[in-house]
């Protein structure tokens, strides 16, 4: 029996494939560089595809946002599962925190973005549900094989990713490893060994950890 043809429309689906990668990593760098003001023809021009091609893939810059915040959270939640399977409970936490911050660097600007637009909260929550319950085990074990401190919360986290991301930004241009050196110091405090008493304050719950997310990138993307 014959071989059947090739189905004339898989390389248009594989054409199509690569394009909407292209449009990705090309509205990644625009609205790093120019925010939310980034248009479709700017996204068409950076990815080398006509802007209609832009628009049929996202007719609107709210889907693109979106495809562009579910890729960052499937690669943190991938940094979050390889935390998990790391046998050593300090070296997990560590590695997670290390990647997810070199990952933050590498992708400028849209941590903001993301968190922008009509539908920022909704984003927010949906990332927290994916990832927090991965980390959440990375910490325990950590807990548990008391090499962290004990008072240390999940809520905690984000806030070190916040403080860390703002000393990265600030001397990027200056000393982009700056930033290495204080993540170090905060891991040493972090250590159950180095605790020398409780901490002033409460952990924030998950609720303030959006309102100060949200607080933290508005003024930023507005600049």
């Amino acid at each position: 029996m014959p071989k059947s043809a090739p189905s004339p429309d898989r390389p248009l689906r594989r054409d199509a494939e690569r394009n909407r990668q292209r449009i990705l990593e090309a509205a990644s760098v625009v609205f790093a560089e120019r925010g939310l003001r980034g248009s479709h023809d700017d996204i068409a021009r950076a990815a080398g595809v006509g802007v209609g091609t832009v628009y049929r893939r996202f007719p609107d810059k709210e889907q693109l946002i979106d495809a562009l915040f579910e890729a960052r959270v499937e690669e943190i939640a991938e940094i979050a599962r390889a935390a998990v399977a790391d046998p050593d409970p300090w070296d997990a936490l560590v590695g997670f925190l290390i990647r997810s911050q070199e990952l933050q660097n590498a992708d400028r600007g849209l941590n903001e973005i993301v968190l922008g637009g009509a539908r920022g909260a909704a984003r927010a929550t949906a990332a927290r549900s994916r990832i927090a319950p991965l980390v959440a085990q990375v910490l325990q074990r950590a807990k548990d094989a008391d090499v962290v401190r004990a008072d240390i919360e999940l809520s905690d986290l984000p806030l070190i990713q916040l403080a860390i991301g703002t000393v990265a930004e600030a001397s990027r241009d200056v000393a982009p490893d700056a930033w290495r050196r204080t993540m170090t110091l905060v891991l040493d405090g972090l250590q159950a060994a180095h605790a020398t008493g409780e901490l002033p304050a409460p952990a924030l719950d998950p609720e303030q950890i959006d309102v100060v997310t949200m607080s933290y990138a508005t003024p930023r993307r507005r600049s």
